[in-house]
């Protein structure tokens, strides 16, 4: 039986993304026995949506990167079941012509109609499995003491590029987070942008993103490969990522598909401690 969901949507009506996701969420709703909620009202008035919230799932559709939807349902302490991200989909579905502002309708109905499908399709479920669990849920640190600040970077298995990301291959799987160096100089994370389970990734490549009240960090990937899981527990509880930046903090398993390759060009926790320390340095904490 296909869920109910309500469909909380952008607001950005004055740009194409924006009005798109209104479009969207209009289409979606004629799928269904799903519930249309206006952003505005959620927002005023929320109250006023609650056995909706209650009785169903939450489908968030956000225009674009500054994720207004996303944000207000976290605002409002609402989990979301699926998110949808107008650019970022028609991107990846080869389909951005659909964002100009005189886009053919015809580009426009196609990119409804595959986000309806993603919607609905079962494929899209697998963001909510269980990751893999042969990770360890305990790591040994070193640790870098600057002031009233401590710095730790696990000692062993672990790899980093030089943007302080860092990688934990288990087979031919392994899993992304960021460094405890990231995390305390962004203080506290208020959201994190995952990616899309299925997206094909390169090393070096755009990750996502995580947004604190400091600033905003773009995740950039360690490793090629193949998004297989993300950490969905972030969406509700996004200060995992302060709390525990290389167990339950992680952002992204992928599937590998070049480590030999990739490796080459990564940092081992002891050389990654290092540079570290020097990044310490320089912001004179």
């Amino acid at each position: 039986m296909s869920p109910s969901y309500a469909i909380l949507p952008c607001n950005g009506l004055d740009k194409p993304a924006g009005h798109l996701s209104t479009v969207a969420a209009k289409a979606i709703l004629a799928t269904g026995e799903h519930h249309l909620v206006c952003p505005v009202l959620c927002h005023t008035a929320p109250k006023r949506y609650a056995k909706d919230f209650e009785g169903g799932e939450l489908l968030v559709i956000d225009g674009c990167n500054t994720r207004c939807a996303s944000k207000l349902a976290a605002e409002q302490g609402l989990k979301i079941s699926k998110r949808l991200n107008i650019s970022a989909d028609a991107v990846a579905l080869n389909l951005a012509a659909a964002l100009a502002e005189d886009a053919p309708e015809a580009m426009c109905k196609a990119l409804i109609d595959a986000l309806i499908a993603k919607v609905s399709s079962d494929e899209d479920a697998a963001k909510e499995r269980t990751p893999n669990n042969a990770y360890p849920e305990a790591v040994s640190f070193t640790s870098f003491t600057k002031g009233k600040f401590i710095f730790k970077v696990p000692e062993a298995d672990y790899h980093f590029n030089e943007n302080d990301c860092w990688v934990l291959r288990v087979g031919d799987h392994a899993r992304i987070g960021v460094s405890d160096f990231i995390q305390q100089n962004l203080s506290d994370i208020l959201f994190v942008d995952l990616p899309s389970v299925g997206a094909t990734i390169e090393q070096f490549g755009e990750l996502g993103s995580i947004e604190s009240g400091k600033s905003i960090f773009e995740l950039v990937s360690p490793v090629s490969g193949v998004v297989t899981a993300v950490n969905t527990a972030l969406d509700e509880s996004p200060e995992r990522v302060n709390d525990y930046p290389y167990t339950q903090g992680w952002i992204a398993e992928v599937q590998l598909t070049d480590w030999d390759e990739d490796s080459d060009l990564l940092l081992d926790s002891q050389d990654y401690f290092e540079i570290m320390k020097k990044k310490v340095e320089e912001l004179n904490v």
